[in-house]
């Protein structure tokens, strides 16, 4: 018998200028939150989602999602990386956008092909679209940014973590983070 690869989402129970990163507005009852199945926030990223291993997207659990959120993003970064031609320093892993509102879980290796309708991924600072895993020269922190948007955001394919920043200005409902840390050699 053929077993269905799992659903990459479980909603059961452009280029611009450098921005700052977006504002949320003041703090509510809603405590939107993420998190993974593979490490805790502020532990070690397992070698399985590194340049090292399989390079695939850990699990993450969603949780707290606002009532008017219409879409999630993501944003996966590395601010230990220096690199000179980012805003900030960081290097960018990961970048998508219009993850469905209804979104509880994002299923382990589906950071390449998202699978769902409408669901966006923009380019990471390799160039490539797409997941991309930790590939430090030394210990250095990965932070998983997860906003909650009250739209959906019209964006190309070409689109970076600034463009996805400037576009998500003034619609961030809430946004969390998940932090992990990786060296290399696992």
């Amino acid at each position: 018998t053929q077993v269905a690869p799992p659903a990459p989402f479980s909603n059961q129970s452009p280029t611009s200028p450098p921005t700052e990163p977006p504002s949320i507005p003041p703090a509510s009852s809603v405590q939107l939150t993420l998190t993974s199945n593979a490490f805790g926030n502020g532990g070690s990223i397992p070698l399985k989602y590194t340049c090292e291993g399989q390079d695939i997207n850990p699990q993450l659990s969603i949780s707290g999602i606002p009532d008017n959120t219409q879409s999630l993003a993501i944003i996966l970064d590395d601010p230990d990386a220096g690199y000179s031609e980012s805003s900030d320093g960081a290097w960018v892993h990961w970048v998508v956008w219009n993850i469905p509102a209804t979104t509880i879980e994002i299923a382990e290796g589906q950071g390449e092909n998202l699978g769902v309708q409408g669901t966006n991924t923009g380019k990471g600072e390799g160039g490539e679209l797409g997941y991309m895993g930790p590939c430090p020269p030394a210990k250095h922190t990965y932070r998983f940014f997860l906003y909650a948007l009250d739209s959906n955001l019209d964006l190309p394919s070409t689109t970076t973590r600034e463009g996805l920043r400037s576009a998500m200005q003034g619609h961030i409902l809430a946004q969390t983070e998940l932090d992990g840390t990786y060296t290399p050699g696992g």
